[in-house]
């Protein structure tokens, strides 16, 4: 939580910091889960592909709960509200397939929520509820040459949601995929058009579990677009977005 509190992020490696005995197999059951997730319906032609799940987690007992997602004639889907901090998405909820009920009971997924929970910091009042976690599993996937698979939105941006952490699953044959953590001053700014003076760190992540975490409010964050790499199969990042946020209501 230090670095998390101290200086607005904080980068992991849950690989390390998780470790345990079926470890790898838990992880290769949710790479299965982010093999097969559908494509973006907002957005089919970023070629993005996403699920989504809410859950509370109660301060007090450690314990995290599964919020049920509402049933559609195409099955269950969940309701994502992001607001005036997502431009493309503004004042609109999204709905998206939820998370197959299987891969809730993984113990990796539960322990890395768990984790990254355990890095927020809140005020007294904030604890009243439980709060509020969503969990995204977003890929991008390229197949052609020339082809993007591109983040939303695609700007240095704020989420809205007090903690966000974002944990990589799967990089395969790709370009691209730069983060960059900035300072507030330059959310709703393209890169190219920020002053690069005010960027704490840029980064890739390349290992499955290689992760950060952002606290909101003071900073800023990106994810370039990726590219398909040489070799002749599709440019895959998959990553496990997580957010947090109270249920208290201001």
């Amino acid at each position: 939580m230090h670095a998390l509190k101290k200086q607005g992020y904080s980068i992991y490696d849950l690989q390390k910091d998780l470790a345990y005995d079926g470890m790898e197999k838990d992880l290769a059951e949710i790479q299965a889960v982010f093999d097969t997730l559908p494509a973006d319906s907002y957005a089919p032609e970023l070629n993005r592909y996403r699920r989504y799940s809410r859950a509370i987690i109660f301060d007090k007992d450690n314990r995290l709960e599964w919020l049920p997602g509402i049933e559609r004639e195409n099955g269950s889907m969940a309701q994502y509200f992001q607001g005036r901090f997502n431009p493309e998405y503004v004042d609109s909820y999204r709905e998206f397939p939820s998370l197959p009920d299987h891969i809730l009971e993984n113990k990796l997924l539960q322990k890395i929520i768990m984790h990254d929970y355990h890095e927020t910091f809140w005020q007294k009042e904030d604890l009243i509820l439980p709060v509020h976690a969503g969990i995204h599993f977003v890929k991008l996937e390229v197949t052609e040459d020339g082809q993007e698979g591109v983040s939303s939105p695609n700007l240095i941006h704020q989420d809205g949601e007090p903690f966000t952490f974002a944990h990589l699953i799967k990089r395969d044959n790709v370009v691209g995929g730069l983060n960059i953590i900035a300072t507030p001053a330059c959310a709703g700014k393209l890169p190219e058009d920020a002053d690069s003076s005010q960027f704490h760190e840029s980064f890739e992540i390349h290992q499955p579990l290689e992760s950060y975490g952002v606290h909101d409010e003071a900073v800023s964050h990106y994810v370039s677009p990726i590219r398909k790499g040489e070799a002749d199969r599709p440019g895959v990042r998959a990553v496990l977005l997580i957010d947090f946020q109270p249920t208290v209501l201001a």
